[in-house]
């Protein structure tokens, strides 16, 4: 029984090789003499393999795409080197002095509230709330932030989670500004760890540790403790878990979805004719990001407020998930791909790579027996 199991398995994981061949490649009829040849020259296979693996569609969400350049001529070449002496010299100079006088005037004001009003909790956590969207604005204004809100402005009410799909950090930054989330969010080391510390968490945030699994359960009970409070801030959750560079999204978290409350969808598109706001952690911390983005000329980008939706009758949170994932998609012109974005931050071990590597050479090798027994008898004959 057990014999007859493993070579089930064998089965279903065989490929079919003709199936990674280019078609022009493939006869239409079956040949009158058939060459060893043409049966072991399996280079084709080999580069269209490595063709699937090096571009598939996992790594593609996870891909900045470089814009072509255009200064490929002595005619664009002056051009460009003002531009760049524009954006250097004088646009990144102007938004750092903006940037900074932003942040002393939120700490000038911030830290007076922050400590003096603190037997005055609804007095304080209004002014702080104003504070965290005007340094927001303060952060869009650095960017020269060209952006387009569609639909109502979200209201502060119990029973309700807005979710959006994620593509950077300034996400929050921008949807802050219009109105002050309490959003979940990774923990990150330095100054930005800093801000979600002693700022941040005047507007209700909650943080969560990826690599530590008993945060999960704490991180829950937080979630459903907050949507039950009328007087909170509305709860944002980035339920892809990871940036994804705004051209596909990644499978949905269910957490947002099972807290039995309204589920306001929220969509994100960035237009990349001056910038591409894909930040990835991997490559460039969070400061280079802002340098990159400060040293364009604008970040243009379009929200949009989608219908709060609910779960339906026999619907599971999955579905309920995969149904909102589809709303977002829809409207922000994404491509939809069943992958967990947590695999860009666990791979799979490298045992268990190593026994699917061993099933596909055995089972190919198993193909090529097969194609050298039908050459005996294609002579034979």
């Amino acid at each position: 029984m057990a014999s007859s199991s493993v070579a089930a398995d064998m089965e279903l994981d065989r490929p079919n090789l003709e199936d990674y061949l280019p078609p022009d490649s493939l006869p239409q009829e079956a040949p009158r003499n058939l060459h060893l040849r043409d049966l072991l020259d399996i280079s084709p296979v080999l580069t269209e393999a490595a063709g699937a693996i090096v571009d598939d569609s996992f790594t593609r969400c996870f891909k900045s795409n470089s814009p072509e350049p255009w200064n490929w001529n002595i005619y664009l070449f002056p051009l460009w080197c003002l531009g760049v002496v524009i954006r250097y010299g004088i646009l990144f100079p102007l938004r750092s002095l903006t940037l900074a006088i932003g942040w002393l005037a939120f700490f000038a004001a911030f830290f007076p509230v922050h400590f003096l009003l603190k037997g005055q909790d609804k007095l304080r956590s209004k002014i702080e709330r104003k504070l965290v969207e005007m340094m927001c604005s303060v952060f869009v204004a650095s960017w020269t932030g060209v952006i387009k809100y569609h639909g109502p402005r979200p209201s502060t009410r119990p029973h309700q989670v807005f979710v959006a799909n994620h593509t950077s950090m300034i996400d929050f930054i921008i949807l802050e500004q219009m109105t002050a989330f309490a959003v979940i969010m990774q923990k990150h080391p330095g100054w930005v760890g800093f801000i979600q510390k002693t700022i941040l968490e005047s507007v209700g945030c909650i943080w969560f540790n990826r690599n530590d699994l008993r945060d999960r359960e704490v991180t829950a009970r937080k979630l459903r403790d907050h949507v039950q409070q009328p007087d909170n801030n509305p709860l944002l959750i980035f339920p892809e878990g990871t940036c994804v560079n705004n051209q596909y999204t990644v499978m949905f978290k269910k957490g947002a979805f099972e807290l039995g409350c309204a589920v306001c969808p929220i969509a994100i598109k960035y237009n990349k004719i001056f910038v591409d706001a894909f930040w990835n952690s991997k490559k460039q911390s969070f400061t280079m990001h802002l340098v990159r983005l400060m040293t364009s000329w604008a970040v243009v980008c379009d929200v949009w407020y989608l219908p709060p939706q609910y779960l339906r009758e026999g619907e599971t949170s999955i579905a309920f998930a995969e149904r909102v994932r589809d709303m977002i998609a829809a409207r922000a012109g994404l491509k939809k791909v069943p992958w967990d974005g947590y695999l860009k931050h666990n791979r799979p071990s490298p045992k268990h790579t190593e026994e699917k590597q061993r099933i596909f050479a055995d089972s190919v090798l198993m193909r090529l027996e097969e194609k050298r027994r039908d050459v005996k008898r294609y002579k034979c004959t």
